[in-house]
């Protein structure tokens, strides 16, 4: 009889487990009824929303009215929208490209500072983007020294102004100054033997009457393109599709016909004469027999400016050296850069951080590989100066 009772109790211990089973289910759904109770009158969430979810609290969200979350989110996405456009104008996509060439040294100099004037003039209209080109003559200390101080002459001169925005004739006056103020610059570097200045020459006071750069610089805004050029490079705009230039070249450029020199610029050749100078034509036309320009810093100042207003269908921006301009056409920049701008792969796709700019611009491979393209392209059509490029892209947007 015991041995029943032991073998009857022995049958009865494994139906433990399922009781337990049963508990964890229990306690489960209780934990689960409690959670629909803590959330009630909210709208169900759906599953596939619901993972990356799991281990998130509930939102205070939940307990505001959805008509009041939906007018905050209406309120907050054009406001969104307007810092993101303006952080995208912010961080420009450009690409540079600077090669000595066939050249014994390299006398151009190129200088890129996105939101230069943010600094010393706040807002100002929204934010503006510099660039410059500057191709020196007899020596690289005049193009050196307007790669370091240009822009800041510049940036003071525009936080003169205050914060409104500018006219077109302010524009131009407050960028006619920054040209004084950057060849007076020169001039007293230059009469010292120039002990500041970093180069490899020996060239000393006596001999620095030639030494000068030309400046072609590009202040791109939300509204405008200003650009202000003393010398033979250039600013190519292209718009819809065909190239505007943006500045002239002020060279002295005479074709030998019937033994007669006319030149490209009758003006040109006027103001020289009228100054008491004379345009000879040794090696190329030159001011002299020296200059192959008319104009330019350290030499003779007298900058053109233009304020180009911006459209939609404003592509991108070319500024180049004389390198670049005497064996490649407008026509032919524009269409390389197109090309560039539209092949799979380099569109809008940022460069790593070894090769962005020193000073935070966002550089762009596409503009990048553009600016690379035409130099080598100038150096295949023989070109025998240094060869600077500057590549701009204009379109916050691209659809192409």
């Amino acid at each position: 009889m015991a041995d029943i009772c032991c073998d009857v109790a022995g049958k009865a211990e494994p139906p433990v487990a399922p009781c337990e089973r049963s508990t964890r289910v229990a306690r489960r759904r209780r934990m689960v009824i409690r959670r629909f109770k803590f959330v009630a009158g909210v709208e169900a969430v759906d599953p596939a929303e619901e993972a990356p979810r799991k281990r998130q609290r509930l939102s205070c969200s939940a307990l505001v009215p959805l008509d009041l979350e939906n007018a905050v989110a209406s309120e907050s996405e054009p406001r969104r929208a307007c810092e993101q456009e303006d952080a995208d104008f912010r961080t420009s996509r450009y690409g540079v490209m600077s090669v000595c060439g066939r050249r014994k040294e390299m006398e151009d100099s190129v200088f890129v500072l996105p939101d230069f004037a943010r600094r010393t003039c706040g807002s100002f209209g929204g934010s503006h983007h510099f660039f410059g080109v500057y191709d020196g003559h007899g020596c690289s200390h005049v193009a050196a020294l307007c790669g370091g101080r240009m822009h800041e002459f510049v940036a003071d001169e525009m936080s003169s102004l205050g914060s409104v925005p500018p006219t077109p004739e302010a524009w131009t006056g407050l960028m006619e100054r920054s040209f004084l103020r950057m060849d007076s610059a020169a001039a007293e570097a230059l009469q010292g033997g120039r002990p500041t200045l970093c180069c490899r020459c020996e060239l000393h006071a006596p001999r620095c009457d030639n030494v000068g750069s030309t400046a072609v610089v590009a202040v791109v805004g939300p509204t405008r393109i200003v650009v202000a050029n003393c010398g033979d490079s250039r600013a190519v705009l292209c718009r819809g599709g065909a190239p505007s230039p943006l500045s002239s070249d002020h060279k002295p450029d005479v074709l030998l016909l019937f033994w007669a020199l006319q030149p490209d610029r009758p003006d040109e050749l006027s103001r020289i004469e009228a100054a008491g100078g004379r345009v000879i034509y040794w090696e190329g036309a030159r001011v002299l027999g020296v200059l192959a320009m008319s104009r330019a810093i350290g030499t003779v100042l007298q900058p053109e400016v233009t304020v180009t207003e911006r459209r939609d269908d404003d592509e991108f921006l070319i500024l180049g050296s004389d390198g670049l301009w005497d064996v490649v056409t407008n026509e032919m920049a524009c269409d390389v850069v197109r090309t560039c701008l539209r092949a799979k792969g380099l569109v809008n796709e940022p460069i790593g951080e070894e090769e962005v700019s020193r000073d935070g611009g966002c550089s762009d491979r596409a503009c990048s590989a553009a600016a690379a393209l035409l130099t080598k392209l100038a150096l295949a059509r023989q070109s025998a100066d240094n060869v600077s490029v500057v590549v701009v892209d204009l379109k916050r947007c691209r659809s192409w």
